[in-house]
């Protein structure tokens, strides 16, 4: 029977999932699934942990939901103090919301809130990077600049106003865009420049934030920022009032290898905006965090945010989140966080760093990426009509691996990366096999690139016949599973 489920992609079937345990998936036909991406980077803990189950079932029995404009909850006000006791010194306020894109869109809002109670009624205009995703509604797809999600609704953007009044500068991207003769600082304080400009050429009166994402992720695959960079944006942004929101929805909550990730670049953002990893995916939610001096200025005038959502700190999201949260840190996760993520880019360099189409392995923690090229030499990327995200992943699923694949990372639509980012959880073997399936969906995928374009070249074609045509000085294959 045909699916009535909308699904992402209409043209082509999905298994249907029916257990997940520790690091793996089952689906209804028995096969099994290495997840090595969490999906999105959002099951921290892997599947079916105990603990966060038992805290859900708890709460379910207490009660399940009560509107935030009559109530707040204890699983609300405890995860505040949880997060608060640790967030980077100043931070004072959370809102809870059902996701990343919420919480994204809730802190362009109360950023322009702010401004009016302060009576900076100019301030509309905000400030973003290209090559960048923050989400998914109309306003966070304006904010971001992903081009391919953008593109069917560039003129409903266009049309929804100001956040109409938003512009990009580079990303912080050192792989294609420093400098041969710079040194990384040099690039940092470079980049970091063009946010100055861009302040200046807008007007500073004018401007309310500048939104970028600690460590780039889906878009860029993976990309931390060159050495000084964000503490130079950090003084571009206190120079001209405009407030400096880190976007930490796919890298914080451990990711990187600590809880914030804006922690790692010795900087005090305005405003964080967490989700993915907050609750692990057993329960939507996701978060903005607000510096108390911000919150301090509602409270003192209107008292009232100006901004709100059905599902707003909603208790069984809120339970399970604290425990994920108290999982993490009384497991010490964070510390194997760090140790994985060095023996994965470890793993990856052995196998991978002389590969002919892999320009660039890059990453912080268990948030690890590698970026693919056409050419290693010119970094020339691999065209969009390859598919070749399409194909890595419909490969590796095919081999029982959950990875990440994304296009548009050289340029917002030309180059392709994967995106690894395993459970805290995973064992050092996991990650040996993790390693072993991607090498062979990548050998894999690009052997029948080769094989197509040999036949093209010399007219062959083996359509129909069910067979492949053979290809000579095929490169031997190192992985195994």
């Amino acid at each position: 029977m045909a699916s009535k489920v909308l699904h992402r992609q209409l043209k082509a079937p999905y298994p249907v999932v029916a257990a997940g345990e520790g690091v793996w998936f089952r689906d209804r036909e028995g096969k099994r699934y290495l997840d090595a991406c969490c999906g999105a980077a959002v099951s921290c803990l892997g599947h079916g942990h105990p603990k966060v189950i038992e805290a859900i079932k708890a709460q379910l029995d207490r009660v399940a939901y009560a509107h935030t404009g009559y109530f707040t909850s204890t699983p609300a006000e405890e995860l505040a103090d949880w997060l608060i006791a640790r967030a980077p010194e100043g931070f004072g306020r959370v809102a809870f919301v059902s996701g990343g894109s919420e919480a994204n869109e809730a802190a362009l809002k109360l950023a322009r809130q702010v401004h009016l109670e302060r009576g900076e009624e100019s301030r509309t205009h905000f400030i973003a990077r290209r090559q960048s995703y923050h989400g998914a509604t109309l306003a966070t797809l304006a904010l971001g600049d992903h081009k391919a999600r953008r593109a069917p609704y560039e003129a409903l953007i266009a049309a929804s106003g100001e956040i109409g009044t938003t512009s990009h500068i580079a990303p912080c991207y050192p792989y294609r865009l420093r400098r041969a003769d710079e040194t990384a600082e040099a690039y940092g304080l470079r980049a970091a420049g063009e946010l100055e400009a861009e302040i200046l050429r807008i007007g500073p009166e004018r401007v309310a934030a500048f939104v970028a994402e600690t460590i780039a992720g889906a878009s860029l695959g993976a990309v931390p920022a060159a050495p000084g960079y964000f503490r130079e944006v950090r003084r571009i942004c206190d120079k001209y009032g405009v407030f400096l929101i880190l976007d930490e929805v796919m890298c914080g909550m451990g990711r990187a290898g600590s809880l914030f990730a804006c922690t790692q670049e010795g900087v005090v953002p305005d405003m964080i905006t967490i989700a993915k990893g907050l609750g692990g995916g057993y329960q939507p939610i996701g978060a903005l965090l607000v510096r108390e001096s911000l919150g301090a200025v509602i409270a003192e005038r209107s008292g009232a945010l100006m901004h709100g959502h059905t599902y707003m700190g909603h208790p069984v999201a809120c339970a399970a989140a604290l425990a994920v949260q108290r999982t993490v840190e009384e497991e010490g996760l964070l510390t194997r966080v760090r140790e994985r993520g060095a023996q994965l880019k470890s793993l990856l360099a052995d196998r991978l760093a002389a590969h002919p189409h892999v320009g660039d392995i890059r990453g912080r923690g268990l948030f690890v990426g590698i970026e693919l090229v056409e050419d290693r030499a010119s970094k020339a990327p691999f065209p969009r009509a390859a598919r070749l995200a399409e194909r890595i992943k419909e490969r590796s699923m095919a081999l029982g691996l959950m990875c990440y694949p994304g296009s548009g990372t050289a340029d917002g639509v030309e180059g392709d990366h994967v995106l690894l980012a395993p459970p805290f959880i995973v064992a050092a073997e996991e990650l040996t096999l993790i390693v072993d399936r991607l090498v062979k969906a990548l050998d894999e995928v690009f052997d029948d690139m080769e094989r197509k374009r040999e036949d093209v070249r010399h007219g062959r074609s083996e359509q129909g016949t069910g067979k492949a045509a053979p290809r000579h000085g095929r490169r031997q294959r190192r992985a195994t599973v």
